[in-house]
Formats: structure tokens, C-alpha cells, sequence
């Protein structure tokens, strides 16, 4: 599990956002400006992000909360990072397409981070999901008091147990929905800085 922890594949600055880099895909941090364009303005989304948006986003479990994260970042617009990201799919013949979305229900509390993801029925089965999660995951464990992150999933969608089980998460009994389990990573308490 410490590998995990390690680091992402590395990272570099776009558009002034620190970026995630996984083999296959760019994470970009919601930037209050993305999370207002991503609600009312899909071709300035596009443009801000720099890679084309797919006529079906947002995936639907997204959908209902993009306003609750827009309403997030309006009152902490200093926690880059600790709210949404997206998941940038980079394909040399096309450009980079957006292909998932992830991220946190907010800074840690208590020690505690809760992680959530969201992949286009198009690229579901190949890996990005888990990709996703690894990587923000360790950009979580790498921030100061990050002691465990929490995820929650229902029982009907096993994909999303294999994601966090891939990903190193433990079954940690029920979720806080009825249909639904609670799955945690222990974050070591010696992180690579």
C-alpha cells in the first residue's frame, strides 16, 4: 500500500492548476470559474478545460451535484483541490476528451476524506475509474491531516467496489444509504513529501 502513496505519475501546471498526471489520463482541479462554465456555458467549459466535452456529460450520478459543488467552491474558493476534478482521457489521435470526474465531499475532518467518481458509460470497463481513485487518493494521502479516506457505494454496482478494492480500499461495513457499503484507506502515516 505504500506504493500508493508514492506519488501519480507526476504532474505538471495548466491554465495555472496544478495537474495529475496518470498514464492515461490529466486530472485538473475545479476551479471555481470551471464549475460555473461546466453549469451555464458548455463551450467556454470546453475551452477552459482544453479538451473536447462529450455530448453526454455529465455522467448521470454527476448531474444533480454539480450545483452543490459550484456552492462549495463559491464558499471556499481557497480549497482547490478538496472539492471536484476532472478526469481528462488523453488519445494522441484526438486530443484530450473528458472522461470522468472525481474527487472530495471537502477538506479532511477529523482526519477523515470522503472520495467520489463518476466515468461516461463510453469509458467505462477500461480502467480509468481506477486509475482515477489512485491517483487522487494519493494526492489526498499527500496533504496534511489525511489520516483515511472513506468511500461509499451501492450494493447494485459492482463495478464501483472492484474500482475501490483495486485501489487498495477495505470493506468497513455498512454506508450511510440503505442500499449501500462504506469502504476506507488507511493513509501511512509516513507519506513520501
Amino acid at each position: 500500500m505504500r506504493k500508493l502513496f508514492d506519488g501519480c505519475g507526476g504532474g505538471f501546471i495548466l491554465a495555472g492548476r496544478a495537474v495529475l498526471k496518470t498514464p492515461r489520463l490529466w486530472l485538473l482541479p475545479t476551479s471555481l470559474e470551471v464549475a460555473r462554465a461546466e453549469i451555464a456555458d458548455r463551450a467556454g467549459f470546453a475551452r477552459l478545460l482544453g479538451a473536447t466535452v462529450p455530448d453526454n456529460w455529465p455522467p448521470e450520478t454527476l448531474a444533480d451535484a454539480l450545483p452543490l459543488l459550484l456552492g462549495w467552491l463559491e464558499a471556499a474558493p481557497d480549497s482547490l483541490g478538496w472539492f471536484g476534478w476532472h478526469g481528462l482521457a488523453i488519445d494522441n489521435a484526438t486530443g484530450p476528451v473528458l472522461a470522468a470526474s472525481g474527487g472530495f465531499m471537502g477538506p479532511p475532518v477529523a482526519g477523515v476524506v470522503e472520495i467520489g467518481y463518476s466515468v461516461l458509460p463510453q469509458f467505462q470497463g477500461r480502467g480509468y475509474a481506477t486509475e482515477m481513485v489512485i491517483a487522487l487518493a494519493a494526492w489526498a494521502g499527500s496533504q496534511p491531516g489525511v489520516e483515511r479516506l472513506v468511500a461509499q457505494t451501492e450494493w447494485g454496482n459492482p463495478a464501483s467496489v472492484r474500482v475501490l478494492l483495486k485501489a487498495g480500499f477495505v470493506h468497513a461495513g455498512p454506508g450511510t444509504q440503505p442500499a449501500g457499503d462504506r469502504y476506507e484507506l488507511s493513509v501511512p502515516p509516513t507519506r513520501a513529501g
